[in-house]
């Protein structure tokens, strides 16, 4: 095991630098936060080993009370700041007990230090003159314009006093002259960094090639107004992921940097992004003012900023300014169809147009049938003021199509996929350009086991929007469907590199369970519940892994929180049901069906609620009885059919055959 008292270790490419701080990938350094950099070297000095949670949480967090999730999220960071990956494991999550470095460890001697360095330095923790953790130790962070700025006055006021000292003596020059000519030269070599900050941002760097609009700020004084500066970023995101040139990160990555603390280097290396959008929106009564800029990701270096002052009814085409003022600076190549849709504007009221963007942000929320509902409801008074408002029957889709699902089951599927695919295509009637209403309609078409429309929808979303990470999912998700799991994992792969936060606990950790790759899975979904404690998607499918994992009983207080987040959805009842079963304490699973069938005579509870119960209880007839139902209402369950893990004690069932072969997929 590596010392304590060592100033350099190494593993893999990577050195760690105690008296710089400072962690390096060869020559090239990592940017890490203090916390993350007092974790790895605990982590490091007992590799090998497994480090409990409470120890760490003790080294790193003395003096605070903290929840497991602050390290967890650390950890989560700390794995994309070393580049892992499935195939590349430095720390392995030890369920229950906390985590093992994996990788070996080699001890270095420095000449550069004698000394031990006292605790807090050696964590990297630099601490300020309140006590107050810091950044500034750490590489990689910066303090912005203000620091970058003070550089550039410093440097010029210093050229000022070395032009005066080699001044010729023989020759007086008067003191208002050189007051003057100081003034001059200082101006000039401000004037001067800040082209050359502009033209290194473009010119001189490298290529931008990706691209993250991060949460524009709402600075309006008004929590209400939140809604606002989401839907100014989301629409910014939507316009400029249009550009096949340009790798655009997805909304649900961004959101995570929502009033951050990160530096621009950091959030640029945990994306991915060679350079990052940020701003703020004011709203005062009708007037509305968004400041934007372009910030070089790597350097922190300012490409480009502008403040546009606009009436509220102009948003719309203030938006389409501002995307085509980044697409401008990013050089990009931008054929005359990109143009195009960069410079397209809807025409459409400033009250149908927040009645929109109100029920985006209530869908954003969460999946519970209350925020469902009430996005539908602004969506539909949107409708009703301004039938010609595609936007708007798309979100109607969404809404409903949310409704019938297994997850909400507010509804029985058959009408409300009616309802959803109506919109869908009333949306494509207005505006046949609209890639959000394409992969709404293939997904309802995957529902019905509309395979090959399916398929041909979501490719031609992805036509016109190349960095549509929400198309590369759901196409990774049909592909799966099709026991085509090597191209599927080549197109989560994709979605990965434009929505990484999102997909990388989501998305992959559901491939992950239908590959059989459970332990994989169980570390993606918890490390996304980590980040997004309170994401009902995510915990509904880690209860499904850990179950397949033999695990029913860590399951449960998993399910049991899912359960009170949707308010005792019957698609998470059932689950929960499966897990108490399996985990022998089979007169509480009972008692959920009779809930179940309680419920069902006064409200829709889906026919997958009951499957995944009699599951559990090893009732293969009331499986059976309760999948032809399933069949009838055409279930998302039974997409899943032919690969999901939980049918594979019925695959010798002659019934469970056919079954199979009647939704497409024999």
């Amino acid at each position: 095991m590596p010392s304590l008292t060592s100033n350099l270790y190494q593993f893999g490419d990577f050195t760690l630098d105690l008296q710089r701080r400072r962690l390096r990938r060869g020559e090239e350094p990592v940017s890490l936060t203090p916390k993350g950099l007092a974790v790895l070297l605990l982590l490091i000095r007992n590799a090998g080993k497994v480090v409990s949670k409470d120890e760490l949480l003790k080294a790193v967090w003395p003096d605070t009370f903290v929840e497991d999730s602050n390290l967890t999220q650390t950890v989560f960071i700390l794995r994309k700041a070393l580049g892992e990956t499935p195939d590349q494991r430095y720390i392995l999550t030890v369920q229950g007990q906390g985590y093992r470095f994996l990788p070996e460890v080699k001890e270095v001697s420095s000449s550069a230090s004698g000394t031990e360095l006292a605790a807090p330095d050696a964590l990297g923790l630099a601490k300020t003159a309140n006590g107050q953790e810091s950044l500034l130790a750490v590489p990689g962070t910066s303090n912005r314009d203000s620091k970058r700025d003070g550089q550039v006055v410093a440097s010029a006021t210093q050229a000022v006093e070395t032009a005066t000292v080699a001044a010729p003596q023989k020759r007086v020059i008067p003191l208002w002259v050189r007051l003057a000519l100081g003034s001059t030269i200082v101006l000039a070599m401000i004037a001067g960094a800040i082209v050359a900050r502009r033209v290194v941002g473009t010119k001189a760097g490298h290529a931008i090639k990706s691209l993250a609009v991060l949460p524009l700020k709402n600075l309006s004084g008004d929590p209400g107004q939140e809604y606002l500066a989401d839907g100014i970023t989301e629409e910014l995101i939507g316009r400029l992921s249009r550009l096949h040139d340009v790798r655009v990160i997805s909304r649900t990555s961004v959101t995570r940097f929502k009033n951050t603390q990160f530096s621009a280097p950091e959030i640029s290396k945990m994306l991915g992004a060679d350079a990052l959008v940020e701003g703020s929106v004011i709203r005062d009564a009708n007037r509305i003012r968004v400041h934007a800029q372009l910030i070089r990701g790597a350097t922190d270096e300012h490409v480009w900023s502008e403040s546009y002052d606009r009436e509220l009814r102009d948003l719309l085409t203030l938006e389409r300014d501002v995307a085509q003022a980044v697409a401008e600076r990013v050089e990009v190549t931008i054929s005359g169809a990109e143009h195009q849709q960069l410079a397209k504007v809807r025409s459409v009221s400033p009250e149908v147009y927040e009645l929109y963007l109100k029920g985006r942000f209530a869908l954003s929320r969460s999946k519970k049938e209350a925020d469902v509902l009430e996005a539908i409801r602004y969506f539909e008074e949107a409708k009703v003021r301004d039938a010609t408002f595609a936007p708007a029957d798309v979100g109607l889709a969404i809404g409903h199509a949310l409704l019938g699902s297994i997850l909400v089951g507010a509804a029985p599927p058959e009408g409300e996929r009616a309802r959803a695919i109506s919109a869908a295509q009333r949306a494509l009637q207005l505006d046949p350009e609209l890639p959000e209403a394409y992969v709404v309609l293939a997904e309802l078409h995957q529902n019905q086991w509309h395979w090959s429309e399916a398929e041909a929808e979501y490719r031609r979303t992805l036509v016109l929007n190349p960095n549509d990470a929400n198309a590369h999912a759901k196409l990774a998700l049909w592909l799966l469907c099709q026991r085509r799991t090597e191209e599927a994992l080549n197109w989560v792969n994709r979605a990965r590199e434009l929505d990484p936060l999102a997909v990388s606990g989501d998305l992959v950790g559901w491939t992950l369970y239908i590959t059989r790759r459970y332990s994989e899975a169980i570390d993606e979904l918890r490390t996304a519940s980590a980040t997004k404690p309170d994401d009902i998607g995510v915990l509904w499918r880690l209860g499904f892994v850990l179950i397949a994992d033999n695990q029913p009983g860590e399951a449960i207080p998993v399910l049991e929180k899912a359960s009170r987040i949707t308010n005792r959805s019957p698609g998470v009842v059932g689950v929960l049901a499966k897990a108490y079963a399996l985990s022998g304490q089979r007169s509480k699973a009972i008692a959920l069906v009779d809930e179940l069938q309680r419920r069902r005579e006064t409200h829709y509870v889906s026919a997958a609620a009951f499957v995944n119960a009699y599951l559990g209880l090893g009732e293969i007839d009331q499986v059976f009885l309760w999948l032809e139902q399933g069949f009838k209402e055409q279930s998302n369950l039974m997409q899943w059919l032919a690969v999901d893990p939980m049918f594979d004690l019925l695959r010798s069932d002659a019934r469970f055959v056919d079954l199979v072969r009647r939704v497409g997929l024999g």
